[in-house]
C-alpha cells in the first residue's frame, strides 16, 4: 500500500501525454473526449507540459503534439531495467507452477543486485526482504550465473575488481583456487547452483543468465530458491533448470521486441523543435 494518495494532477498530466503520444497532432476537443477531463483542465495541463518542454502548440491549426524532449523520458529504460520488466511475467509463472520464489538480479559492479522477486507471491519462500540487496558473485547462484558466463574480458576485469574492492564475498577472495573451481564447475554444468549444506542454510538455489540482444552480453540473471530437503536433485535437473533456461530465452526475445518497439517509437517522434515556437504475456510454463 502506498504511503500517500496519488497526486491527481500528475496522473492527469501523464494521461494527456499518453494521448498526445498516440498520434502526431491532437486537439483540445480530442483530448477531452478521450480522457473525459474538462476542457479547461486539458488546456491547463497542456500549458504546463508546454512550459516543461514536452509539448508544442501548432499555431496553424491550434493542434498540440509532443516534442523530442519526450524521448529523454525513456533514456534510462534499456539494458537491466528492460530485462527486469521483460522477466517479471516469467518469474511469476515459474512461481505459479513450482511455488518456489524466483528472483531477477542485475550486475552491480562487484556484485549483483536483486531487482525483482516473487517471494511475496510464494507460499514457501525460504527468504524475505531481498529486494535491492547486493549478492556475492562467488557464493550465490545469481552471482555465479553472471560471473561464469559473462564474456572473458568482462570476467577478467570483474575478477580484478573483486580482488581490490569491498563486496559481499570479500572474505573468500584469498581462496583463488576455490573461486576458479566454482567458475569452472558452473561453466561445465551450464547453469549456476548454490547448495545449502549447513543448518544455517536450509535452502538451495539454481540460476541462469539472461542475455541481451547483443550476443554474449548478460543483462541480468534469474534464479529459483527452494528448501534443500524438500526437492529431489532429479527434479532440480529435469524440471527447474530447463524451465529457467526456457524462461531466460523467452525473456531475451521479449527484450528484443521491446527494444525494437522503443526504437520505432523514437524514430517516429517529431524532430527537435523548441517547445514554444508553435511549429516544430508469457506462454504458460508446464508443470
Amino acid at each position: 500500500m502506498n504511503s500517500y494518495l496519488p497526486v491527481n494532477s500528475v496522473l492527469r498530466s501523464l494521461e494527456v501525454l499518453k494521448i498526445l503520444n498516440r498520434q502526431r497532432v491532437s486537439s483540445v476537443d480530442h483530448i477531452h473526449r478521450v480522457s473525459g477531463l474538462p476542457k479547461p483542465t486539458v488546456v491547463r495541463l497542456l500549458e504546463t507540459l508546454i512550459e516543461a518542454g514536452y509539448v508544442s502548440k501548432r499555431e496553424s491549426d491550434k493542434g498540440y503534439r509532443v516534442t523530442s524532449q519526450v524521448a529523454a523520458l525513456s533514456c534510462g529504460f534499456h539494458g537491466a531495467p528492460l530485462a527486469v520488466e521483460a522477466g517479471r511475467p516469467w518469474a511469476q509463472e515459474l512461481t505459479r507452477v513450482h511455488k518456489w520464489p524466483v528472483a531477477i538480479a542485475v550486475p552491480n559492479g562487484n556484485a549483483v543486485m536483486v531487482c525483482d522477486t516473487t517471494c511475496g507471491e510464494s507460499p514457501m519462500a525460504p527468504y524475505h526482504a531481498l529486494i535491492y540487496k547486493r549478492m556475492g558473485l562467488v557464493t550465490t547462484a545469481l552471482g555465479r550465473a553472471y560471473l561464469a558466463f559473462c564474456p572473458p574480458e568482462e570476467r577478467r576485469l570483474t575478477m580484478q575488481l573483486l580482488k581490490n574492492s569491498s563486496h559481499p564475498d570479500s572474505e573468500i577472495m584469498e581462496l583463488s583456487d576455490m573461486v576458479d573451481h566454482v567458475i569452472r564447475v558452473t561453466q561445465k554444468m551450464r547453469f549456476a547452483e548454490r547448495i545449502g549444506v549447513k543448518a544455517s542454510e536450509p535452502s538451495s538455489s539454481v540460476a541462469v543468465p539472461i542475455y541481451g540482444h547483443d550476443e554474449g552480453k548478460i543483462l541480468a540473471t534469474i534464479g529459483m530458491t527452494y528448501y534443500t530437503r524438500a526437492v529431489r536433485r532429479e527434479d532440480v535437473l529435469k524440471r527447474y533448470v530447463p524451465q529457467l533456461k526456457a524462461a531466460s530465452a523467452a525473456i531475451t526475445e521479449s527484450i528484443k521486441r521491446m527494444s525494437n518497439a522503443l526504437d520505432t517509437e523514437r524514430a517516429e517522434w517529431p524532430g527537435d523543435v523548441p517547445a514554444r515556437n508553435g511549429e516544430a504475456e508469457p506462454v504458460a510454463i508446464g508443470a
